[in-house]
């Protein structure tokens, strides 16, 4: 393809739009125009609510941080103990607040990769704190209580459905009618659980003509139990130019 890869393309990104900013930039920056269709919304909880959780927990002697979001609602709630990321991204917005990482996996962004560090291997007697949204996988939580610690969670931000008018939609489906969509990225199974609740009926019919590009096998699973019949494809990884290059690898292919 030529230097602008996804020339002519157009993308629905469906991020949280204060989280957005990055895949589409480098969307943008490979020619490709971008619709944004925000699905999911980032609501932190209330500080006095976490505040009393926080009190009645122990000192934990690490710290996991599940996302960005746990980072940045979270963050003031790590003390003095180490801090774990699950992934590159969490680890740079660690970093952003001026804290270390001490632990971050090598490969990989999610629990069985952070899973594999030696320093979640021992960990009986440990007190762990993962923190995290209202919902999420418990691989990590159970594997470190097989692995003799004590682990606790703390909830700092909900997900949940935004509040999407009428006319949004229609614009998307409009857009979509007009060949003006492409390629759908879905970042986790959450936001692809409210994108299918969002869409109208004739967005769902197209849906095996449209190719996902994810960074999330669970992801591909949930879209193949829902409809067996869509082009879902796994990205390297969840950064911007991971999607971007998957973007242009599934259209190439």
């Amino acid at each position: 393809m030529t230097d602008a890869a996804l020339q002519g393309v157009g993308v629905l990104v469906t991020r949280p739009r204060a989280q957005a900013a990055e895949l589409i930039a480098a969307i943008e920056n490979e020619g490709a125009s971008v619709i944004c269709f925000p699905v999911i919304e980032i609501v932190p909880r209330d500080e006095h609510a976490v505040h009393e959780d926080v009190v009645r927990l122990p000192d934990p002697d690490i710290v996991i941080f599940i996302s960005r979001n746990a980072v940045e609602y979270g963050m003031r709630y790590a003390g003095s103990a180490r801090t774990a990321a699950i992934g590159p991204s969490t680890a740079t917005a660690i970093l952003d607040t001026g804290h270390s990482v001490d632990i971050s996996p090598r490969d990989g962004y999610d629990s069985e990769s952070l899973l594999a560090e030696p320093s979640l291997k021992d960990v009986s007697g440990k007190q762990i704190l993962i923190i995290r949204g209202d919902t999420g996988r418990e691989l990590l939580a159970e594997t470190l209580v097989a692995r003799g610690a004590t682990v606790n969670y703390l909830c700092v931000y909900n997900r949940q459905l935004p509040t999407t008018d009428a006319d949004l939609i229609a614009a998307v489906e409009a857009r979509w009618r007009n060949g003006e969509i492409s390629i759908i990225t879905v970042m986790s199974v959450q936001t692809l659980n409210n994108l299918l609740a969002l869409l109208p009926d004739w967005c769902m019919a197209q849906l095996e003509k449209t190719p996902l590009v994810t960074p999330a096998a669970r992801v591909i699973k949930v879209a193949l139990d829902r409809q067996p019949a869509w082009k879902a494809v796994l990205a390297p990884g969840p950064g911007a130019k991971q999607m971007a290059q998957a973007i242009i690898a599934t259209l190439e292919n």
